[in-house]
């Protein structure tokens, strides 16, 4: 017998008649409202760039790889989301990666809960830097919405792009990354709680390259003992 939570994360009635059928009506092919469900089950998803990142120490924890940049991060969060219809089995999305700051010293988690595309800039058509032209929803500061969750408290600003920012003008908030904002808007959009953490392991500077080989190793130990090891049970 099929179990509900592998028909909930299929994402869609097969119409076959399963015992467990948790779509309304029942047993109606490609059907996939799920009302009734919206307050079940629901857990923390993490969400990582790379698994170099986490040194195989989340193999416990609903984790979703998204590769490198914006674009990855957008299509590997959406395409996961879509796969439950109207019903998302997520009360938070967590980021953790490894990030470059000049403002904060290296080897330190930080919490990230505002976010800006560090390499939008259309300010030649009297934008600001960051705004994406014309687009109104979301801001183009996204706040960290409906989240109660946050045991390191520094509220940073962390901005993306898709390069690895070595000097002032790649330089944009107190973190530089490459995903935390296309994954920010992409909850926004779905109205699913994020926050973000990242570990800071370079100057965002010439000697990024060889500070993030070096230290990125360090971040996952830190970020299980400061932040997973404090979530609510409920989550």
């Amino acid at each position: 017998m099929l179990s509900q939570e592998f028909l909930i994360q299929r994402g869609y009635c097969c119409g076959h008649g399963c015992l467990m059928c948790p779509y309304e009506p029942k047993h109606t092919e490609g059907n996939t409202n799920l009302m009734g469900y919206e307050n079940t089950n629901k857990k923390t998803l993490i969400v990582c760039a790379l698994e170099i990142e986490t040194q195989g120490q989340l193999d416990n924890y609903d984790v979703l790889y998204t590769g490198v940049g914006k674009v990855n991060a957008t299509f590997e969060l959406t395409r996961k989301f879509g796969k439950y219809g109207s019903y998302i089995p997520y009360d938070m999305v967590i980021n953790y990666g490894t990030a470059g700051s000049r403002k904060i010293k290296k080897k330190t988690l930080v919490d990230c809960t505002k976010f800006i595309q560090r390499d939008m800039d259309v300010t030649g058509l009297g934008f600001m830097r960051g705004e994406t032209p014309f687009e109104q929803d979301p801001p183009f500061v996204i706040q960290q919405q409906n989240i109660e969750f946050n045991p390191i408290g520094r509220n940073a600003t962390c901005g993306s792009g898709d390069n690895f920012a070595e000097d002032k003008s790649q330089y944009y908030g107190e973190v530089v990354d490459m995903e935390a904002y296309a994954l920010a808007k992409v909850c926004y959009l779905y109205d699913v709680p994020f926050i973000s953490f990242k570990y800071i392991t370079d100057g965002a500077d010439e000697q990024a390259h060889e500070d993030w080989e070096a230290n990125l190793a360090d971040g996952i130990i830190e970020f299980k003992e400061k932040v997973l090891d404090k979530l609510p049970k409920s989550l």
